[in-house]
């Protein structure tokens, strides 16, 4: 039997795939028949930086609404609410991506950066919010056979993301480089699998 959440899937999948390929858009070609073309190339490189850090950061989104929705089994009205407001914050990641490119090591940087910062601190109370709500009220929209372990280790696991990201919005003002590099932990962090920061004790 299908599960009912399937058309979400399928239409939250879409919109990944939608948000991760505009980010190319932002990777300009130098004019034709510039002899200093390899210069050009080289002096683009915020936008490479910034290319492949939201290209990592919205496939790590991607990977970890795919591992809610194999709990989640059955949708709501609120439900779909609350996935499309986190779907607005994933399509909306070119933007701040696009800011912070163009102006990486330029006087506008820390407000780029705070841009950039805050957008994710808003995904990740998105996130939040949509799978505190699935696992509310007995879990009524969780599957029969749910791993409440699982359930319980993704809770934690997600309950440090708005603190962590709110630390790197602040951390902006006192260091640009310093704030870029926390979301990238942070995005390697949530790219681990929630049993992972587990172990077993031996």
């Amino acid at each position: 039997m299908a599960s009912e959440t399937q058309r979400v899937e399928s239409f939250s999948d879409g919109v990944f795939a939608i948000a991760i390929t505009l980010l190319v858009l932002e990777l300009k070609v130098p004019p034709a028949g510039n002899s200093q073309l390899s210069t050009l190339l080289i002096r683009q490189w915020p936008s490479y930086v910034a290319f492949l850090a939201s290209f990592a950061f919205i496939g790590i989104m991607w990977i970890n609404h795919h591992r809610l929705f194999t709990h989640i089994r059955r949708s709501d009205h609120v439900l779909l609410v609350l996935n499309l407001l986190l779907l607005l914050g994933v399509i909306t990641v070119p933007f701040p991506t696009a800011v912070l490119a163009e102006n990486l090591g330029q006087p506008g940087e820390r407000t780029a950066t705070l841009l950039y910062s805050g957008t994710y601190v808003v995904i990740a109370i998105a996130f939040n919010v949509l799978w505190r709500y699935a696992t509310s009220r007995n879990r009524r929209l969780l599957g029969p056979d749910v791993d409440a372990t699982a359930v319980r280790q993704i809770g934690v696991q997600y309950s440090f993301g708005p603190l962590f990201y709110l630390v790197c919005f602040a951390l902006a003002w006192v260091s640009v480089p310093a704030s870029l590099v926390l979301n990238v932990v942070l995005a390697c962090f949530f790219a681990l699998p929630p049993a992972y920061l587990r172990r077993p004790s031996a």
